[in-house]
C-alpha cells in the first residue's frame, strides 16, 4: 500500500491560490454518431455542472458524421453559457484537413468550419479571438502561418495546436505559427507514475506562448484491428490534478469525455451505439462517471477559487481482475506506433485499488477487499489519495470514512475476481469507477 504525496499534500490544495484559467473536455465527435441535440444537451449539463468551461470538438477528416454533430452541439449549447471550440484532428480520419478557401463547402475545410462557427455565441474566445486547436498536423504547419491560407481568410485566432511529434528541439521554428501549445504527453512511459517534468519542458520550449496541459484518468486502446496497448493509469487522475497546481497552465484539457475505445472517458456511456463494436465488451459495465465527482474541487483549486467541502466523499477505481487474469489478446504495454519499446501489460499496471477521499475534517479512511484485512489511512481535511494492492484478495471492496471509531459514510465497489469476466477470455485493462 502507499500514500501518494502529490495528492496527500493536496489535502491543503483547496487553500492554495494559482492563476485562473479555463478547463475543457475533449469530445471525439466521431464517437457521437447516435447523438441528437437532446443527448448533447445532457452532456453539456453534466460538464457544466462540475465546472468544465467548454467542449473541445475533435474532428477527423473525412467523417460524414461531423457536420451534423457539430451543428447539434452548437444548437445544444445555445443560451447555456457553455462554450465549444474546434480541434482539427489530422490523424483521426485517415486524411489531413485541407486548409480550404472561403468558397469551400462547409464540411470541406478548416477555413469553412471556422468561418461557419467562429462568431457563434457559443464559440469559446480567448483574448477576443476564436480558440482553435489540433491533434497533430506537423506536416501542415504552414497552413497556420501568419500569412497562410487559414488566417488570411479567417482573421485573428488563438491557435493552440498539439504538435508533439515535431519534438521540443524543433518546435521553436514554429513559434510564429501558434499562440499557444498543447502537449499530448499526459500518460507515463512504462511502469512509472507520470510527473509534470514534461509539461515544464514543453513550456520552456515554447516561451511566450500560452500552455494547455492535458489531464487524463486512464488509457487502454482496445480492439482497433491494429496496435492495441495500455499506458499506466493507476493514480494518474489524482496525480495530474495535483500537478496542475505546480505547472499553472493557462488551460487544462481533460482527455477525454467520450473516447470509449481508449478507456479515457469521464462522460456517460448513454448509448452503446456510440461505442465501436470491438471496444464494447471492454466498456460495458465499466462506468467512469464517478471520476467527475471531485472536478468542482479540482477545477476550483486550479483556478485559484478554492471550495470548502461540505460533506465527506470518496471516489475509487480499479481493474476488476489482476493484470494477468486472462489473455492479453495482443495488447501490449507502451506503443510501438509512438516510438516506444513495448513490453507486457503486467510491467505497466499495478494490481491495486486507487482511492481518493474528500474530507470535511480529519478522519480515518478504511478499505477492505472482500473478507481480507481492512487497511486504514489517516486522512486530512481536503483531498487525499492512496492505493491498496490486491495481494490475491477477491470480492467487493468496501470503503469507509470513520471518526471517533464510528463509520460516518461508506460504499461498496464492484467485485474483484481472480479471473477475467470477459466471455472470450481476454483481460480487460479498463477501469471500474465508483464513489459515494
Amino acid at each position: 500500500m502507499k500514500s501518494l504525496t502529490p495528492l496527500l499534500a493536496a489535502a491543503t490544495c483547496l487553500l492554495q491560490t494559482v492563476s485562473a484559467g479555463s478547463v475543457f473536455a475533449h469530445v471525439v465527435v466521431g464517437n457521437t454518431g447516435a447523438h441528437d441535440t437532446a443527448a448533447w444537451s445532457t452532456d453539456i449539463k453534466l460538464a457544466q455542472g462540475v465546472g468544465i468551461d467548454a467542449f473541445v470538438l475533435n474532428m477527423g477528416y473525412p467523417d460524414s458524421n461531423i457536420p451534423t454533430q457539430v451543428a447539434n452541439a452548437f444548437a445544444a449549447a445555445a443560451g447555456t453559457g457553455f462554450k465549444l471550440f474546434l480541434a482539427f484532428d489530422y490523424l483521426g480520419g485517415g486524411s489531413v484537413w485541407p486548409a480550404g478557401t472561403a468558397a469551400a463547402d462547409p464540411p470541406d475545410s478548416v477555413v469553412s468550419y471556422l468561418l461557419k462557427y467562429k462568431d457563434n455565441a457559443a464559440y469559446f474566445h480567448y483574448n477576443n479571438a476564436p480558440f482553435v486547436s489540433t491533434f497533430e498536423g506537423k506536416d501542415n504547419t504552414a497552413d497556420w502561418a501568419p500569412n497562410g491560407p487559414i488566417r488570411s481568410k479567417v482573421g485573428a485566432i488563438h491557435f493552440v495546436p498539439n504538435w508533439n511529434s515535431i519534438g521540443q528541439e524543433k518546435i521553436g521554428a514554429q513559434l510564429d505559427n501558434m499562440e499557444g501549445f498543447f502537449s499530448w504527453d499526459m500518460w507515463p512511459l512504462g511502469g512509472t507514475n507520470q510527473t509534470d517534468a514534461v509539461d515544464e519542458s514543453w513550456k520552456a520550449a515554447t516561451p511566450g506562448k500560452t500552455y494547455m496541459m492535458g489531464v487524463s484518468p486512464w488509457f487502454f486502446h482496445s480492439a482497433s484491428g491494429g496496435e492495441d496497448w495500455v499506458w499506466r493509469g493507476d493514480s494518474l487522475w489524482a496525480d495530474r490534478w495535483a500537478q496542475t497546481l505546480d505547472v499553472k497552465p493557462d488551460f487544462v484539457q481533460i482527455v477525454t469525455w467520450n473516447d470509449f475505445g481508449e478507456s479515457s472517458y469521464i462522460g456517460p456511456v448513454a448509448n452503446t451505439a456510440d461505442v465501436a463494436a470491438g471496444s464494447l465488451e471492454y466498456v460495458q459495465n465499466m462506468p467512469h462517471d464517478s471520476w467527475r465527482d471531485f472536478l468542482p474541487y479540482y477545477i476550483a483549486a486550479y483556478k485559484g477559487t478554492p471550495l470548502t467541502p461540505t460533506k465527506d466523499q470518496m471516489q475509487y477505481w480499479y481493474r476488476t481482475a489482476p493484470v494477468t487474469a486472462g489473455s492479453t489478446c495482443g495488447v501490449v504495454g507502451n506503443s510501438a506506433g509512438n516510438g516506444q519499446t513495448t513490453t507486457t501489460p503486467d510491467k505497466i499496471l499495478e494490481d491495486g485499488v486507487f482511492l481518493s477521499a474528500l474530507l470535511t475534517s480529519a478522519a480515518q479512511v478504511q478499505v477492505q477487499i472482500g473478507g481480507g484485512q481492512a487497511v486504514t489511512f489517516q486522512g486530512a481535511a481536503g483531498i487525499n489519495h492512496w492505493s491498496v494492492p490486491f495481494n490475491g484478495q477477491t470480492g467487493e471492496p468496501k470503503f469507509s470514512v470513520l471518526r471517533g471509531g464510528n463509520v460516518v459514510n461508506s460504499g461498496t465497489g464492484a467485485a474483484i475476481t481472480a479471473e477475467t469476466s470477459l466471455a472470450d477470455g481476454c483481460a480487460n485493462y479498463n477501469a471500474w469507477v465508483g464513489s459515494f
